[in-house]
């Protein structure tokens, strides 16, 4: 059952102490799971459905260690890989579609919190995120919310995405800039 898929989710809420209850226990999985040993395959595929609430499709390769803030809003199609220490924060929601690469240490992140100082102890903000097929994600990517990558495009390593990726492209960078001061 998802939690947030898009939208505000407002802190300190019953609808929070839910999503609350979510992380925490899906943060003890991810914790087993990451204390596996790496032939441990039977039992890494049992804790990862408890992780994503079903099964993973028999061609999707997940390496821990793996951490996510719910889980239930992922999906993979066939034949992905996703490489070690990839974070998913999907309260948003993450489609991985078929045949796509996970580079290591990559951050799928959508949600967040707005920016005005009075606001962001208040509420999180969440956007889905949605990996076409065939895409490639390099080494330490970040892939911000509300972002759709575009079938058969590439994500160069250390890339911070913002803005939506063309299909069939290849796009790299992370420079940060000043967009607004108070």
């Amino acid at each position: 059952m998802p939690y947030l898929t898009s939208g505000r989710l407002y802190i300190q809420t019953p609808e929070w102490e839910r999503v609350a209850e979510r992380i925490h226990h899906v943060t003890t999985l991810t914790s087993r799971l990451n204390l596996l040993a790496f032939d441990a395959a039977e039992e890494r595929a049992a804790l990862l459905a408890q992780v994503f609430g079903g099964p993973l499709p028999k061609t999707v390769t997940v390496y821990p260690p793996f951490f996510t803030d719910n889980g239930l809003n992922t999906t993979f199609g066939e034949n992905v890989f996703v490489n070690q220490g990839c974070t998913f924060f999907d309260q948003g929601g993450i489609s991985v579609g078929a045949g796509t690469m996970i580079g290591p240490k990559t951050n799928l992140i959508t949600s967040g919190h707005p920016v005005p100082p009075a606001e962001r102890r208040e509420y999180i903000l969440a956007a889905p995120i949605v990996l076409e097929d065939n895409v490639w994600l390099g080494a330490a990517v970040t892939i911000l919310p509300g972002v759709t990558v575009g079938v058969n495009s590439v994500v160069g390593a250390g890339a911070v995405v913002t803005r939506d990726v063309p299909p069939n492209t290849v796009v790299t960078g992370a420079a940060a800039s000043v967009r607004t001061s108070w």
